[in-house]
């Protein structure tokens, strides 16, 4: 058995995480492979001097043949290792080192218990769907997003307008600042703060929530995840910003945007006693009204 290990080059994920993994998986006889980037700014800013092997890349983590990833950071460390991930199937467990995280939902201060609950195979995976960008393909050298796809304006405060058709029917042309195309797994992010509806990650849904639509009767709306969803954008600009997640680049007004459901998934490993209810209610404070 292998475990891989991803993490940001930031002060917060300090070399005992990595010491206390290590050991404990010793202990097993399980290997450790960890991301080169981190594991180069532990040895230069803690003088870190365990030998373990590294990767950097989707091909090597792949040769490596991990069990599982551990991603020790927030949410946006997270969705960085879709990229490494990709189709590979290695289901993640996410380690909050870092502010509010529905993705990362095991508390530090349970890190160690949380090693030995996946050591002895003590979880359930929640298989996530992904939202692919099939037109333009040329944008990212990954065309995925574990949360949204977004298009917003660029530079000017003027309006949007994006018409959008599902399965090659007209829905509407959003006048807005622009509009999230989202996953499930995505209601918790940046749909949420736009108005959009909390889904379960199984919800077999795809979210459309515009942002500051100009039409106040303009709503999100859920849609099948099995359709085809093609955008055009008309406003007087020339250029506009599409994201993937984290990810942005800029597109030209004329060009169409087509997304669509991936033909496979991000494994997400929920440890023994963790459910996406458990999760809503202790990153939204759910409950701690005296009434309940």
């Amino acid at each position: 058995m292998t475990v891989a290990l991803y993490a940001r080059p930031v002060k917060d994920n300090v070399p005992d995480y990595v010491k206390t993994l290590s050991t404990r998986l010793n202990k097993e006889g399980i290997g450790l492979v960890i991301h080169k980037v981190y594991f180069t700014y532990l040895k230069k800013e803690f003088g870190f001097n365990l030998d373990i092997p590294t990767f950097s890349s989707y091909t090597e983590l792949k040769a490596s043949k991990p069990d599982y990833l551990i991603s020790l950071g927030g949410d946006g460390t997270m969705l960085e290792t879709l990229e490494y991930i990709r189709d590979t199937g290695v289901p993640v467990l996410g380690v909050n080192t870092g502010r509010l995280g529905f993705l990362a939902s095991v508390y530090k201060e349970d890190y160690t218990n949380a090693i030995d609950k996946l050591i002895n195979k003590q979880y359930t995976i929640d298989a996530r769907a992904l939202l692919q960008l099939q037109k333009p393909n040329n944008l990212f050298e990954l065309n995925l997003a574990l949360n949204e796809c977004t298009l917003v304006k660029k530079d000017s405060s003027t309006m949007l307008s994006i018409e959008v058709h599902i399965d090659g029917l007209f829905l509407n042309s959003y006048w807005a600042d622009g509009l999230i195309i989202s996953t499930p797994t995505g209601s918790t992010a940046y749909s949420l703060s736009c108005g959009g509806p909390l889904m379960e990650p199984n919800s077999a849904s795809i979210i459309l929530t515009p942002i500051a639509p100009h039409n106040l009767n303009v709503r999100p709306i859920v849609l099948n995840d099995n359709s085809e969803i093609s955008l055009k954008i008309k406003g007087r600009e020339k250029q506009y910003l599409l994201s993937l997640d984290s990810k942005q680049a800029t597109i030209q007004i004329d060009e169409e945007v087509i997304l669509k459901k991936a033909d496979y998934h991000f494994n997400l490993i929920n440890l023994n006693g963790q459910n996406f209810f458990s999760t809503l209610r202790n990153k939204l404070m759910w409950g701690l009204d005296k009434r309940n």
